[in-house]
């Protein structure tokens, strides 16, 4: 079976962040991208749990898009321009997908 290598990219940042984040992945025209609700994790400032939060304001989600490693760094600095400043994580990694004409 063919793999075809792709860049997966993930982007952590807090709710009312997420429509900014893909709407630039929209104008970008990267081909899809999975929005996943972040339940708890651990960062600088210690640990942290969605449980008993009120607010989206406190509340976290990744988003990942794969695309083909030559789009990847136009990607990455539409996504890093906008979150720059924000809380939030931007991360880059190797993947291998089966249907390479989804990406």
């Amino acid at each position: 079976m063919d793999r075809y290598p792709k860049k997966r990219i993930e982007i952590i940042v807090e709710s009312p962040m997420l429509r900014r984040v893909t709407d630039v992945l929209d104008k970008m025209d990267a081909t899809g991208y999975t929005v996943i609700p972040a339940i708890a994790g651990k960062g600088q400032q210690g640990g942290w749990t969605r449980e008993g939060t009120i607010s989206d304001t406190e509340r976290m989600v990744m988003v990942m898009c794969i695309t083909d490693p030559s789009r990847v760094d136009e990607v990455l600095e539409a996504v890093f321009n906008l979150v720059a400043r924000q809380i939030g994580i931007v991360s880059v990694s190797d993947v291998e997908v089966f249907r390479s004409d989804h990406f």
